[in-house]
Parts: C-alpha cells; sequence; structure tokens
C-alpha cells in the first residue's frame, strides 16, 4: 500500500510539474485536464466495475446530478461551487440508494440495463423541467474571472491542480476500499456471490457502500466538469455513450479492477481521439470515430487485462503484482 500511496504521490507531483512548463492557456493543458478529469471517471466506476464487477451503464446519472446541483445554486443563490459539490453528492448519495435498493440482485445484463434506464430517466427529467435546468438548452455558468473560492479560472492551467487534487482523492479511496475489508468483501462478490453470501458476507450492504462511494465521487466529477466547460446541456452531462460508457472503456482498456488502470486508459483513449480527430478533421465525418472504434477493437483484443497487464506495476486490488 505505501508502494500505491508512493505511485499516486508521484503521478500527482509530475502533472503539476507539467502544468508549470506548459501554456496556461494552451491546447496541451486543456488536453491534460481532459486525461486527468477521464482518469476520474474510469476510476469512480472502477470502484464498482472493477472490484465487484457490476457492470454499470448510468453513471451518467450521478455524474449529472452533481453538475446541476452545484450550477443550480451557484446560479439562483451565489452559493460557491465548494458547497454545492457536497450537496450534489448527497443528491447522488441518495439517488444511488434509490436506484441500488432494488436492482443489486440483478445480475449481468440485467443490471446493465436497469442502471441504463436510470441515466436516462434522469436525461428525461433534465429536459422537462426547463425552468429549473434550462431544459434542452442547457445551462451557462457567467464568468466573473479568476476566483478559487467560485471555482472560475481564466485559463485551462488553473484547473490542473483542482483536477490532480480530486485524481488524487478518487485513487486514494479506491485504494483503501481495496486494500481493507470491504475491498476483499467485493472481490469475493466478483468472483462468486453464492458463495459470499454463504461465508457471512453481507452482500447487499456491501454493493451497497460500492455504490453510494463511486456515485458521490461521479457528482463530484460532474460539478468540477461544469465549472470547467462553463456550459453543459442535458445531452451532454446524462450521456450513455459520452460519460456512462466513456468511464467503463476507460477503466477496461487501461485494465479493471487495476489501481493505474484508469489513468494508464484515460491517457491512451484521450491522446488517440485527440490525435485520430486532429488528423482526420478534414476528412469525411464518421472516419476518425470508426478508426478510434478499430484501435480500441484491437487493443482489448491484444490486451484482454488491460494496459496496466504490461507494467510491472499495476497495483491490482491495492497489491502490488
Amino acid at each position: 500500500m505505501k508502494k500505491s500511496l508512493l505511485a499516486i504521490g508521484i503521478v500527482a507531483i509530475l502533472c503539476l510539474a507539467l502544468n508549470t512548463y506548459l501554456n496556461p492557456a494552451g491546447y496541451a493543458v486543456r488536453i491534460l485536464c481532459l486525461i486527468l478529469l477521464a482518469a476520474s471517471l474510469g476510476q469512480c466506476w472502477n470502484i464498482v466495475g472493477g472490484l465487484a464487477n457490476q457492470i454499470s451503464l448510468g453513471h451518467a446519472a450521478f455524474f449529472g446530478i452533481g453538475a446541476y446541483a452545484s450550477t443550480i445554486l451557484q446560479l439562483r443563490w451565489g452559493i460557491s461551487p465548494w458547497f454545492g459539490i457536497p450537496f450534489g453528492m448527497l443528491l447522488a448519495t441518495l439517488a444511488a440508494l434509490l436506484i441500488s435498493l432494488p436492482t443489486m440482485r440483478l445480475k449481468g445484463p440485467y443490471f446493465a440495463l436497469a442502471t441504463l434506464a436510470f441515466g436516462e430517466a434522469c436525461h428525461i427529467i433534465a429536459v422537462s423541467f426547463p425552468k429549473l435546468t434550462g431544459g434542452p438548452q442547457g445551462v451557462s455558468i457567467p464568468f466573473i474571472g479568476d476566483s478559487w473560492k467560485m471555482l472560475q479560472f481564466r485559463s485551462a492551467g488553473g484547473y490542473v491542480p483542482v483536477f490532480v487534487g480530486f485524481l488524487v482523492v478518487v485513487c486514494v479511496v479506491y485504494l483503501l476500499m481495496s486494500s481493507g475489508r470491504i475491498g476483499f468483501y467485493l472481490r469475493a462478490i466478483r468472483e462468486n456471490e453464492e458463495a459470499a453470501e454463504m461465508s457471512g458476507v453481507n452482500t447487499l450492504k456491501v454493493k451497497l457502500i460500492g455504490s453510494v462511494v463511486s456515485a458521490s465521487l461521479m457528482a463530484v466529477a460532474g460539478s468540477l466538469f461544469a465549472q470547467f466547460t462553463s456550459f453543459f446541456d442535458p445531452d451532454g452531462v446524462f450521456s450513455v455513450t459520452g460519460i456512462s460508457i466513456r468511464a467503463a472503456l476507460i477503466a477496461i482498456v487501461g485494465g479493471v479492477g487495476s489501481l493505474s488502470g484508469p489513468l494508464l486508459g484515460a491517457i491512451f483513449v484521450v491522446l488517440i481521439e485527440e490525435l485520430l480527430n486532429s488528423y482526420f478533421s478534414n476528412q469525411a465525418a464518421g472516419v476518425a470515430p470508426f478508426i478510434f472504434g478499430v484501435v480500441l477493437i484491437l487493443v482489448v483484443l491484444i490486451r484482454p487485462q488491460g494496459l496496466s497487464s504490461l507494467t510491472t506495476l499495476s497495483f491490482r486490488g491495492g497489491v502490488q503484482k
């Protein structure tokens, strides 16, 4: 565990150091922010998808709840996002309990479809209440200038320390869970839920804990994304492909159930996407996504255990391999 914490600290220091050498308003810093945010998404999903093998396709619901909660409080009452973020976490926790209690007994594709339906329901609610959420037109956050209090910065470089800090928190939470008793229970459920129950594990309680922790952290990611982009709509923050599947994809490509997997997956996915979009921007529509899909298929076929299996420090389940 000490080596894992050291690795997290080294990554954080490298990212902060890199930020000091890059143009704070440049394209490279924005890519760094996207990688950090994507890695956080993957790690949030990894808590339930990696440790317990609960394949969720509804994490966009918690992401969107966090984005709307902090933004609405800021726009209507001028409340700082730093206070809006805990409120979003609370709402996401309640939402996770709402969807998890009746669905945690479901397995495989049935659980995935249930979470997918919940995410779509949240999307419909956001569209149907334009006076509160802005409806399909979305929400725009007025820029008031550089302000740590309101979590706004003129350049992307100002967000790097925030995103680094959040990634560190998510990774530490994952590490503590995976290396503690709850992590062993979740992995027991992943391997054989019936055997875990017969051994005395309260599988419903353990899965609920994992779901709530994952959802609350996902809400934080949504709030940070809202501040970073200054504009979002229901199609963006409640997107199945853009958020839910993307979070799962990052963890799978990097290595499900490993500490380093989401970061490696985020670096790979974001950089390949940006390179393809840049190179094929003037080509026929759909060329870049098609090639991106082919690349992902090849990666999964060649390295089914993820990119973290290429390294000697994958830290799977919090234990060095």
